[in-house]
């Protein structure tokens, strides 16, 4: 009787939980009242909940945190060092007089920059130099919203310190070869939806109205030449960290390390010493404030995915009974469902579905090669459109944007890549 009520009493609270989310409750106390209601309710005896769930999972979270670090500091020097801007400003240049090729290199600039940088105060420093850019050009504020976030969110597949922020669910899988096989051809796919979304709906472009969209935005394009010159080679900044892991299997933070080293030496900030050193603890200083927030969030997760794994071995005779066994099967019903991710919903990661990624890999029913990318494709769906990410939220007031036609544009799109990134993980993993 009990192996029926424990099961029972965990999906309660768990539904209890997405509510709370959808709500707009905070999720770091709801992940953390959760990861002790599911250590009371599953029975686990309290020294083994204290260590299991309360100890190990978080001190072992350390090594991810260092990553988290280490990547919004490159962020924050991409933006600081003034690479970013000099790239943007580069691209408004080349397309200037062709509106639709300028969008359509804003949007490749923006996924180049995303591929190492990370953190909502990289987004927001370089949105707010490549926004007004779209929509200089006559681009609609919500379209230039929704394809601008959508851009940021295609690299998160290959971004090194998103990838560590998921692989606490899978720990068998690296950052490795194949995996990024998968990631870049997954990124590629979101990037062409979001290029075709702006090609669709090109007839919306309107040059006229780009002095009344940045008005109501209040922003201008600097056109003045007292901005630093930065050297063209610094432009390849953006890709080292992934290109060192590639080429030599370098860890992150030595990856990282290197490429922000030489963001400073390319942009001169290392002429003089001072000025280097106020360089660098400014850059921190503002990378982990960026970050803040975000690591305690992680911390409340990784209890609760603590819990929800010894929790595991109650639900998997429920989930051998009801999952289909076939991968194909089940990668189509991820790419249909991906929609559940938004508000933070059952199938993302990084809110409600933190159970379900921890329950699916504590069953060992699926490898976690498969059930990595089978998550992590509806929680990017979220990332990209849902109105509950930090940026995107930024993004919104910024733009004087409102929900319904950021979701409008957004949800259909990322739903389609959804369904074909899907297809694309089970021929790499099934």
């Amino acid at each position: 009787m009990v192996s029926y009520i424990i099961p029972i009493l965990l999906l309660i609270s768990f539904f209890l939980f997405i509510y709370f989310i959808l709500k707009g409750g905070n999720l770091t106390i709801g992940l953390f009242v959760m990861a002790i209601l599911w250590a009371i309710i599953g029975l686990v005896p309290f020294n083994t909940a204290i260590k299991k769930i309360f100890t190990e999972p978080v001190l072992g979270y350390g090594p991810t945190i260092i990553y988290i670090i280490f990547g919004s500091w490159f962020g924050r020097v991409l933006v600081e060092s003034g690479i970013a801007s000099s790239i943007s400003e580069e691209t408004n240049k080349i397309g200037k007089k062709k509106p639709l090729l300028s969008a359509i290199l804003v949007l490749l600039v923006t996924s180049f920059i995303f591929i190492s940088a990370y953190g909502v105060g990289s987004v927001i420093a370089i949105g707010v130099i490549l926004l007004p850019i779209m929509l200089s050009v006559g681009i609609p504020r919500d379209l230039a919203l929704t394809t601008f976030c959508l851009a940021i969110g295609a690299p998160m597949y290959i971004n090194v310190v998103l990838f560590n922020q998921i692989k606490p669910f899978f720990p068998s899988v690296t950052y490795d070869d194949k995996y990024l096989k998968f990631a870049w051809i997954a990124a590629i796919i979101q990037l062409a939806f979001v290029i075709l979304l702006l090609v669709l709906n090109r007839k919306k472009i309107d040059p006229a109205k780009a002095q009344e969209n940045l008005a109501v935005i209040g922003a201008q394009i600097d056109n003045s030449d007292q901005k630093p010159q930065i050297s063209k080679i610094a432009y390849i900044v953006p890709i080292i960290p992934v290109a060192m892991n590639m080429l030599f299997k370098w860890d992150a933070v030595p990856s990282l390390t290197l490429a922000a080293l030489l963001a400073m030496l390319l942009t001169k900030k290392m002429n003089n010493y001072k000025k280097l050193v106020d360089f660098i603890n400014d850059t921190v200083k503002k990378a982990i404030s960026d970050i803040a927030g975000l690591i305690m969030f992680l911390m409340a997760l990784t209890m609760f995915t603590g819990a929800a794994k010894i929790d595991a071995v109650h639900f998997k005779p429920l989930f051998s009974a009801i999952l289909p066994h076939g991968h194909l099967i089940l990668a189509i019903i991820f790419g249909i469902l991906a929609p559940l991710a938004l508000f933070r919903g059952p199938l993302h990661v990084w809110g409600a579905g933190a159970a379900t990624a921890a329950v699916l890999s504590g069953t060992h029913l699926f490898s976690d090669y498969f059930l990595l990318p089978l998550l992590l494709i509806p929680s990017l769906l979220a990332v990209s459109t849902d109105v509950t990410q930090s940026w995107n939220i930024w993004g919104l007031d910024y733009m004087k944007v409102d929900t319904k036609s950021f979701l409008k544009y957004g949800v259909p799109t990322m739903w389609i890549v959804s369904i074909i990134n899907e297809v694309v993980a089970f021929m790499f993993f099934g």
